[in-house]
């Protein structure tokens, strides 16, 4: 019979039994195998209750420490109670002491004192000790040697005697073994044991204590607390054994008290020494020396010590307290590297807020805080309210330092100066996932650099990715003249109180208007749009700005998150409609006075059709401006400005006047935009002039974007794309033969961009110049001028863009600029280049392109030249000329403003006064536009914590968001024709009543006139200073600091195209006047000479190159548009046989007062067309032409 077989069973969860196989063997047996049976035994049971377990360890060493407490008070307690007359042999000591007292008094006396030449040693080694005092000292140093025996036992490592000769293990045997020996001993109960020594042991057992406490709360960062901690146990233990030994051999001596012992231990240890009282016997004077010479060996290494990790605690910045984080609110600021200029623009805009002044501002940096910034730091108006963290995000035990879970907000800003750009943004990925992983609550705001990174955060509350705004900035610079500037300012806090102590009229204009902002507020809650419930939102726009000053821009509806810039006449206002507006600070921080009519109820009336008038409101706010009426038709008011259009062909008729903006928005009213009005342009197909193809155009989405998170754009697009062959300017293909742009035959001016390489951010350079918005016979060729040839990637994703091309080369080849049609270029973008990013010296990065860009300004004067630098501040190198008056002014005010942002002495209120921290804002080409660095947007993403809808609204007038029924920035300008409008609000209404657009500001150009400076004539400063004083004009000490006179009019411009040359100061002496005529024609012929060299030079190398001359115009050939153009560098003083020259700056949001004046540039936030599109079939040719006609005043009056 086979024997069973038996399958295992399992009893309990370790215990198994089991059965052999039929064969008897064991090869299918299950055996258990038990794990760490080392930590099982009874020794590393011991180990780990005493010494590995933290919390039990501490329990340990916490009873440890309060038994060498116990004992010290004991020792105390026996002296107090002491008699040194009673005790074993005191009668014999006291026999000795009364036969040698009067030898003593007689033969032993020094300075006063009495010394004994024989010492009665038996009061020093017996004293009287109370049977309950021994008692209790017996049953402590019981325990006391039990423990330390047990302790030896278990960190036994092999060598006993390295244990034994511990000086802890010896101080245990001094202090427990003797008592144990009393008790199998009581005639040496009295011997004296120093027991006072246990206050070393306790001081051991503390430090022990400590770490186990940091260990048990995970708090890594005590070096400094326990180094404090250290130096203070040493301090007492030197003073209490000092005062102890002192007293107990002064027994037998002067027999001191405890006091008076420690009396003389601090006297003789902060080195005062008053001497009246004094050791006596030998012993006790040899253990001053003793002590002494412990404490200047020991003390100077523990302060030593002390200060090594007070510096390094400098360095790293030490904590944010836990009871700071729960009481006060702050927000961490995480960066690679700070810099002094990134911490002073986040400080200046974060505390420019008023609800912000509370906060405190944590920095958590890897790397140690430089001069600079150390200096900044310890003004006192950041020293209460920044803190500085040495140490990484990527470890949490640095996150708890700065209190992360309990931050109001972490800022992780990009290392921009990188030159490996991606290294840059995954360093900035790891950081927002750490903080994420860290405290999830926590609000994120993140800065990116390159757009293909910023899906891996999109979990942020709030990102900004560098490169999208700044291509996207870039290229609407080109349609929209400096709207790098107009967002810049907007983004930036302000109070408008720059300039305002200027003597020049423009620098007070820009200065105020540069204070306007984006606010928001509910309709039910504003008196500015609260009126206007159930009414279009045009009409609100419109009479908000008459009114109050203020221009409406957005709405957001309750139900929809989405926020809709201008989202036209169609869109009824709703009580709980959100409005976003501009002005120069919101409603909540004005004061509204009304006038007299509007208290007494007078009704409104018609605007511009009838006697009434609408009521006026004025608004005085903090810092803001009074918005007046504009529009009375009442009786002259000398205050008011009285609009008188022009007559028409001189029959004395008058222009039809401006018609009212309705409340209700009729559609037959509303006149289409061009873009509707084109559409069958639009769809039809394009033949240039001279006829070589045919191309045809379509509208749709880009069906390859180049990275993820791109926003969908509708765009102009080709039917078929283009083989990547075609997209090479320079090089012909199968498909044509054309190598250089004038071949093309382009109807529009270029737009040049030079880049180092086809980057993913070009992609949004592109978007917004081929949106759908953008009417098709305005649309500029695009060359992209690349310094590496892009891959085939990139030329995917835009080979389906009309007029797109790209070359290789560099701007600072003559060739490769001639090549890519720079002489029928229009504007010319010099794009900051990662690989000069970095440079060895501060500051040095845009060494190159700024060499370059003048060079270019040199050989194409006519070309408009949108640059961007990396450091802003570089900016005034753009037109330095160093013996021009008016740039040296500028500089000066620069140099003052940024005094005034980091001035010790100023206080915090004085301090936020003095306006924004843009001390750069009045440089011309800044001001103009032509200047851009992607810092000046890092504000964007701190004003993004106090106003959560600025990145959406920025993305929004960028063109990089497209959200159905929101509109886009646009520009018009004002012709000579559109003079009769007269002013800006008449503007606003004729735009608001005609087309629905918004007017947001103007960008104007005005020209000047420079007085001569010591480059221009060769006279003496006395002669000149006897010009100045001479002049018909009188002039204050202010204007003779600064020697420019504005004049607001063009016609030196026509004078300019026409080669007439004319002095135009006013001079008494004919005799200096001719002198200095003739020195301005010797110049003259100096610098015609120079021109007609670079002149030569360009024509040489374009005949090299087969390229034909006729499009090239040289200096003298300039028009008055060219030279209107050139206002970005300002050379034209050092080009042109005069002393004028241009600016240009931006006003937002004027006041309805404001004057228009020819070739103002007016930016308009333009209705989306496609969010009414009436579902109708499309209009005939006739209907089309009769439709043209019907709006020919409105599209001449919004015409780009």
């Amino acid at each position: 019979m086979e024997p069973k077989i038996v399958i295992p069973t399992w009893v309990g969860p370790t215990v198994s039994t089991w059965r052999s196989d039929p064969f008897g063997s064991d090869a299918g047996q299950r055996v258990q195998v038990e794990f760490y049976v080392n930590e099982n035994t009874f020794k590393e049971r011991l180990k780990l209750f005493f010494i590995k377990n933290q919390r039990s360890s501490l329990r340990i060493r916490v009873f440890n420490f309060c038994l060498k407490l116990l004992t010290c008070l004991l020792y105390i307690i026996r002296v107090v109670t002491d008699n040194p007359g009673q005790g074993p042999n005191a009668n014999h000591s006291a026999g000795q002491q009364t036969s040698s007292g009067n030898s003593k008094c007689v033969d032993c006396q020094w300075n006063g004192s009495v010394q004994d030449r024989e010492i009665n040693w038996e009061l020093i080694f017996w004293v009287d000790r109370k049977i309950p005092v021994w008692a209790i000292q017996v049953i402590v140093a019981i325990i006391s040697f039990l423990e330390t025996m047990l302790l030896m036992y278990l960190s036994y490592k092999g060598n006993i005697w390295e244990q034994i000769f511990q000086v802890s293990f010896l101080l245990e045997m001094i202090n427990t073994v003797p008592f144990i020996i009393t008790i199998f001993w009581p005639s040496i109960r009295g011997i004296f044991i120093p027991v006072f020594l246990n206050c070393w042991l306790a001081k051991c057992a503390l430090e022990n204590m400590i770490n186990d406490v940091h260990r048990a709360i995970q708090r890594t960062n005590s070096a400094m607390f326990n180094q404090v901690l250290i130096l203070i146990c040493t301090l007492l233990c030197l003073v209490f054994t000092g005062t102890c030994g002192i007293q107990h051999l002064e027994r037998a001596g002067k027999n001191l008290s405890l006091f008076n012992s420690f009396y003389f231990c601090i006297v003789t240890f902060s080195t005062v020494g008053f001497g009246d009282v004094t050791p006596r016997i030998w012993p006790s004077q040899l253990l001053v020396v003793i002590m002494i010479c412990v404490a200047l060996v020991v003390l100077p290494l523990q302060f030593e010590e002390l200060m090594y990790l007070w510096m390094e605690r400098q360095k790293s910045g030490g904590n944010y307290s836990r009871h700071r984080a729960q009481t006060e609110k702050h927000v961490v600021l995480c960066v690679s590297a700070l810099k002094i200029d990134l911490l002073m623009d986040f400080l200046n805009e974060f505390y420019a807020h008023p609800r912000l002044q509370d906060y405190y501002v944590v920095i958590l940096c890897p790397s140690e805080m430089d001069l600079q910034v150390r200096r900044v730091l310890q003004i006192p108006l950041w020293s209460q309210r920044v803190i500085y963290l040495q140490g990484s995000v990527l470890k949490d035990q640095d996150l708890l330092r700065a209190k992360m879970d309990d931050a109001e907000a972490c800022f992780i800003l990009s290392s921009r100066n990188e030159v490996d750009r991606m290294a840059a943004d995954h360093q900035t990925i790891l950081r927002a996932w750490a903080v994420k992983d860290f405290a999830p609550n926590c609000p994120l705001y993140v800065q990116i650099l390159k757009p293909e990174n910023k899906f891996h955060v999109k979990f942020a509350d709030h990102v900004v990715c560098e490169e999208e705004f700044k291509y996207a900035m870039l290229a609407l610079n080109c349609v929209c003249p400096a709207t790098s500037t107009l967002v810049t300012l907007l983004v930036h806090t302000s109070r408008g109180r720059e300039g305002q102590q200027s003597p020049e009229q423009w620098q007070r204009m820009y200065g105020c208007c540069s204070g306007n902002e984006v606010y928001h507020i509910r309709v039910c809650d504003s008196k500015f749009f609260g009126e206007y419930n159930g009414k279009s939102f045009t009409y609100a726009s419109f009479h908000a700005h008459k009114k109050y000053g203020v221009c409406l821009i957005g709405i957001k509806r309750e139900e929809n998150k989405s926020i809709l810039l201008n989202p036209g006449p169609r869109h009824i206002m709703a009580a709980t409609d959100t409005c976003y507006y501009i002005n120069i600070t919101k409603e909540e921080n004005s004061a509204f006075i009304f006038n007299q009519e509007e208290r007494k109820g007078r009704p409104a009336g018609g605007l511009y059709d009838g006697p009434s008038q609408l009521p006026v409101h004025s608004i005085i706010a903090s810092m803001g401006t009074v918005a007046i009426d504009l529009q009375n038709t009442s009786p002259p008011d000398p205050s008011g400005i009285k609009l008188v259009p022009p007559t028409v062909n001189g029959t004395g008729g008058r222009r039809p006047s401006i018609a009212p903006v309705q409340e209700i928005a009729d559609s037959s009213s509303i006149l289409p935009c061009d873009l509707l009005s084109d559409q069958s342009e639009d769809d039809s197909v394009f033949i240039d002039e001279k006829g070589h193809s045919s191309t045809e155009y379509v509208k749709g989405y880009p069906p390859n974007s180049p990275y993820i998170g791109s926003s969908p754009t509708l765009c102009h697009l080709l039917a078929e794309k283009a083989p990547f062959c075609c997209l090479r300017l320079d090089q012909g293909c199968r498909h044509n033969s054309f190598e250089d742009a004038k071949a093309y035959g382009f109807k529009n001016k270029l737009i040049i961009v030079s880049a180092e390489t086809a980057g993913n951010g070009l992609y949004n350079f592109i978007v917004p110049l081929r949106a759908y918005y953008r009417p098709r016979k305005e649309l500029n060729p695009i060359v992209l001028l690349l310094d590496n040839p892009p891959d085939n990637h990139f030329l995917e994703a835009i080979c389906c863009f009309p007029m797109v091309y790209y070359m290789a080369g560099t701007i600072d080849n003559l060739d490769s600029l001639l090549q890519c049609g720079i002489i029928y270029a229009d504007n010319l973008v010099v794009v900051d280049k990662e690989s000069t990013m970095s440079a060895e010296e501060d500051y040095m990065a845009d060494a190159k392109t700024i060499v370059n860009v003048q060079t270019m300004f040199r050989l194409f004067p006519s070309l408009s030249i949108i640059t961007e630098l990396t450091h802003p501040s570089n900016m005034r190198f753009m037109q330095f000329r160093a013996k021009d008056c008016y740039s040296l002014a500028l500089s000066k005010l620069e140099k003052k403003r940024v005094l005034n942002a980091v001035d010790p002495g100023s206080p915090p209120q004085k301090e936020r006064d003095k306006g924004s921290n843009l001390a750069f804002m009045f440089r011309l080409p800044f001001a103009a536009g032509r200047v851009f660095s992607i810092s000046m947007l890092d504000t964007l993403l701190y004003q993004s914590f106090v106003k959560d809808y600025m990145i959406l609204i920025a993305r929004l007038l960028l063109g990089l968001d497209t959200t159905p029924g929101s509109g886009y920035l646009c520009a018009m300008k004002v012709k000579e024709e559109d003079l009769w409008i007269s002013t800006y609000g008449r503007l606003f209404q004729k735009l608001c009543s005609s087309s629905a657009e918004i007017p947001i500001g103007i960008y104007r150009t005005e020209s000047h006139i420079f007085s001569t400076s010591e480059s221009q004539v060769s006279v003496s400063v006395d002669d000149c200073e006897d010009t100045k004083d001479r002049g018909d004009e009188p002039r204050g000490n202010e204007q003779s600091d600064h020697p420019l006179l504005r004049k607001k009019s063009m016609q030196w411009a026509r004078r300019l195209s026409k080669k007439s040359v004319r002095w135009q100061g006013v001079n008494r002496d004919s005799s200096k006047d001719h002198a200095q005529r003739i020195a301005q024609q010797r110049l003259n012929l100096y610098r015609r000479s120079e021109r007609e060299e670079l002149s030569e030079l360009v024509r040489n190398r374009m005949r090299h190159l087969g390229l034909p001359t006729s499009g090239y115009e040289d200096l003298t050939n300039l028009t008055a548009s060219d030279v209107m153009n050139r206002v970005n560098l300002g050379y034209l003083q050092d080009e042109q046989n005069d002393h004028q020259n241009t600016l240009s700056y931006v006003l937002i949001n004027p006041s309805p007062d404001t004057r228009l004046e020819l070739n103002d540039i007016v930016y308009l936030i333009r209705s989306d067309p496609l969010a009414h599109v009436p579902e109708e079939p499309p209009l005939h040719s006739s209907s089309l032409k009769e439709r043209r006609e019907s709006s020919t005043d409105t599209r001449e009056d919004t015409q780009l």
